[in-house]
């Protein structure tokens, strides 16, 4: 039997239309929910996601959307 995978940290995500049909389409396929689905996506990034195209996305998401304000460390 697996073992279940923890997740310590919770967070509430603010998902587009189409980020959340894209989500809602993986969790139909696989059956994970919504976390899971994220963790797998996150962890295993590298083995899916070209650097350069991910650069590229996030420029234009940044060009169309803007980028929050950075806090302040310390």
């Amino acid at each position: 039997m697996p073992k279940r995978y923890p997740l310590p940290k919770r967070f509430n995500a603010a998902l587009s239309e189409d980020a959340y049909a894209r989500l809602r389409g993986l969790n139909e396929r696989w059956g994970l929910g919504n976390n899971y689905l994220l963790v797998v996506l996150l962890e295993y990034l590298d083995a899916y996601a070209d650097p350069g195209k991910l650069d590229q996305a996030f420029e234009r998401f940044i060009e169309e959307y803007g980028a929050p304000e950075r806090k302040a460390e310390g």
